[in-house]
């Protein structure tokens, strides 16, 4: 079993479930994390979201192509599939065919699917920055409290109570809705896009930084740390090479919860109308967009909806299945 840590036999000491829990003789010689990946292809249902994650990446990633072969940028207007005495699309089910798959939308005939598929960027982007910056500031923070205790731990454990005690909603619709139009060299949504990662992912960190404090209190007090201090190992190394490779776990597992939560919110921010400025796709945006037109155009508000549910939904299915994989504990 390869062993991340410099101290012989540190890996078991860590995980002393690992080899009696997942399948004993016959995975001896695996490591960790090839016993980790073995559990996680055999769940079926976290397989399916993290490749329904996977999708939704390349889809963002590769929005500008996707959206050329279909000849429909996002912005532009196509009144010709617009009624001009209702506003409402023309032919069934919204306008939906093999050329507008999820129809157009009213008024505009902007086409739904390519504004999904740039929505989708948006929502990842910043779901993804923003849990990096939580967790960067999270594990930093978690680690340091849950290792040196003492007055150290009380001020950090404070810090964290003050940050999930803050109205996070509130002050970033009021942060966001004073916002100049340019600062910091960025200008326009670039700026707002900034500052929403800037602010969710900096005032959510104590939700990671608690896991990682409680996991650092428990590993600090095993064999292979002690045996470091023994040897005359510096803090930092402790922190470093013995602690922090046994958090990654828990960083993995956490990061794919939190990254869902963090596409919700931004999602709220541009219904609200405080996120990411028109004319730029967003789900959150074209959601509040077709609040008038349920009745009329019911695809215009399906389609960012269903867009919204099966990618939260699909995160938080791989980040369960994750869990239990990386999890010695639970039966194969």
């Amino acid at each position: 079993m390869t062993a991340p840590l410099d101290v012989p036999g540190a890996a078991e000491e860590a995980q002393p479930e690992a080899v009696a829990q997942t399948g004993g003789t016959r995975d001896r010689g695996r490591s960790l994390g090839q016993i980790a990946w073995m559990r996680l292809r055999k769940d079926k249902v976290a397989m399916t979201g993290g490749a329904f994650v996977v999708l939704m990446a390349l889809v963002a990633l590769f929005a500008p192509l996707i959206v050329s072969l279909l000849g429909h940028p996002p912005n532009q207007w196509n009144r010709e599939m617009i009624d001009p005495a209702l506003g409402t699309p023309m032919g069934p089910m919204g306008g939906m065919s093999g050329e507008h798959l999820f129809g157009v939308e009213p008024v505009t005939g902007r086409d739904i699917f390519s504004r999904i598929v740039y929505g989708a960027r948006i929502s990842m982007l910043i779901g993804f920055l923003a849990t990096l910056v939580s967790v960067v500031i999270g594990t930093f923070m978690g680690i340091i409290a849950g290792y040196f205790g003492g007055w150290v731990d009380a001020l950090i454990s404070r810090l964290m109570d003050i940050f999930l005690a803050f109205p996070l909603l509130l002050f970033a619709m009021a942060l966001v809705g004073v916002l100049p139009d340019a600062a910091f060299g960025l200008q326009d949504n670039a700026l707002r896009i900034a500052i929403l990662v800037f602010i969710i992912g900096f005032f959510n960190w104590p939700y990671i930084g608690r896991i990682i404090r409680g996991q650092t209190l428990s590993l600090r007090e095993r064999e292979f740390v002690e045996a470091s201090r023994s040897l005359g190992a510096s803090n930092f190394y402790i922190l470093r090479k013995e602690l922090l490779p046994n958090l990654v776990a828990p960083i993995l597992v956490y990061s794919t919860l939190l990254i869902p939560t963090n596409i919700l919110f931004e999602a709220a921010l541009s219904f609200l109308g405080v996120g990411v400025e028109p004319p730029t796709a967003t789900w959150g945006g074209m959601l509040s967009e077709a609040v008038d037109y349920y009745d009329s155009a019911p695809n215009f508000m399906l389609a960012p909806g269903l867009a919204i549910f099966l990618t939260v939904l699909a995160f938080n299915l791989f980040g369960d299945g994750l869990r239990d994989a990386l999890d010695p504990r639970t039966q194969s």
